[in-house]
């Protein structure tokens, strides 16, 4: 190797060594130093997302009603992801099981 390539290749290393231990041992964390904060509180996103589930399930009904369905609610919603997940897992333990 000619001394250029050995020179920029050192100073890459340490480039990134420096930078490795500035981000390790500074006294802030990431967030801090940018000043960011969450847009919203765990408590508004549990909020939020518990009224997309009544809106969605909301919609579905509406649908299901103009068919002529019976409507659905969340714990029948549950109940059915719940055996979803038991028919998952049993079909995984087949195909995991030898025989």
């Amino acid at each position: 190797m000619d001394g250029f390539t050995i020179v920029v290749t050192a100073f890459l290393v340490v480039s990134v060594l420096v930078f490795l231990l500035i981000g390790r041992y500074h006294p802030k964390t990431g967030s801090e130093v940018l000043d960011w904060k969450p847009t919203r509180s765990q408590e508004d996103e549990v909020r939020l997302e518990l009224e997309d589930v009544d809106q969605m399930l909301e919609a579905q009904n509406e649908r299901r009603r103009r068919a002529g369905r019976e409507e659905l609610t969340e714990e029948g919603m549950q109940a059915e992801v719940d055996r979803h997940h038991r028919e998952r897992r049993e079909r995984s333990r087949q195909y995991r099981e030898p025989g």
